[in-house]
């Protein structure tokens, strides 16, 4: 059974320039791109009554974190608790921003590595709690840094450093439970560290292509992985076995986001297509075309207890975000 989402909103122009990247939390959305500025929207708005003439805005910008990144963002991330963000500039920048109880984002502080490069930090993910910042690098390093230890110089105490055979890290993703971090690399090649040990625990074969996107399920059970091979490969992650091809993307995968429970990954890629693949039956369940405009990130909004039907927003080139609902009764 196929199912239905329906473009409920956009906000055009939400950027002036290419939106590279997307986190959330439990109430908002962050969006970076190629302009200086970070941009939070609200999304505790979403429910949508059709009988009411309110929430015309349904996602209204609340903050802005003005020129924090000169040359543009590239990746922002959040901690799964919705305390902590980090970004990461074409400038070789890695900030680190905290939340407050009311919902506003201020700097924590810069983390500046030993030899400021665009290469020393390029994709960025945080654990549930905010704490372990993890890094990749252009020769295939990965860095994790304690948040909690960021100094007013810049200094940040590093966990662990995870080497790999030095090809360019273009992803990265620490899972839910804290106990593992995957990374994605330029020559096809994913690893799967564990966070306890400081140990490699599987180096994950099959793709030759760059791995643009790595992501754990919600459980921890699954790592999905995809990127220029257009093919979508899922792996368990205790066994670093692959039981899974996705296919039906005729174009680079760029980006990739569970849903809450797990049942359902969200795909975007660079030809505009965004996909919803049913994990139990390993096929496409929605496709949506709207976009001709490469879509550089997806991501669903956390689901509210209230609401029945899931949503996820797109971004990219067109330089809006668009936010899909799933339709009743489907």
């Amino acid at each position: 059974m196929s199912k239905q989402y329906l473009q409920t909103h956009t906000l055009a122009d939400a950027h002036p320039t290419d939106i590279f990247s997307l986190a959330v939390t439990p109430s908002q959305l962050l969006s970076a791109s190629g302009s200086s500025s970070i941009r939070i929207h609200s999304t505790k708005g979403q429910a949508i009554n059709p009988e009411s003439a309110e929430d015309e805005h349904p996602y209204p910008l609340v903050q802005t974190l003005e020129k924090v990144h000169p040359l543009g963002c590239h990746h922002v991330a959040t901690s799964g608790d919705g305390r902590t963000a980090a970004s990461a500039g074409f400038a070789g920048e890695l900030k680190v921003w905290t939340c407050s109880d009311e919902g506003t984002w201020e700097a924590k502080g810069e983390i500046k590595p030993d030899k400021k490069s665009a290469g020393e930090c390029w994709a960025v993910a945080l654990s549930e709690d905010g704490r372990a910042l993890a890094t990749t690098t252009h020769d295939g390093r990965i860095n994790v840094y304690d948040t909690h230890t960021l100094s007013d110089s810049g200094t940040a105490e590093k966990i662990t450093q995870y080497e790999t055979k030095g090809s360019f890290g273009l992803a990265i993703n620490i899972s839910p439970n804290g106990e593992m971090t995957a990374s994605g690399h330029q020559n096809g090649s994913v690893y799967i560290f564990n966070n306890t040990t400081s140990r490699l625990v599987h180096s994950l074969t099959g793709l030759i292509k760059p791995v643009r996107s790595v992501k754990f399920s919600p459980a921890n059970k699954y790592l999905a992985v995809a990127g220029d091979a257009r093919i979508i490969s899922l792996y368990s992650t205790e066994s670093g076995q692959q039981f899974a091809n996705l296919t039906g993307h005729s174009s680079w995968i760029m980006s990739l986001d569970w849903n809450w429970s797990g049942e359902f990954l969200l795909s975007g890629s660079y030809d505009g297509k965004a996909k919803i693949w049913s994990l139990e039956r390993r096929e496409c369940v929605a496709t949506q075309t709207e976009s001709d405009n490469c879509l550089w990130a997806v991501k669903w909004l956390p689901k509210a207890a209230a609401q029945r039907n899931e949503t996820f927003v797109t971004a990219g080139a067109g330089k809006t975000l668009a936010f899909y609902r799933e339709a009743s009764g489907t």
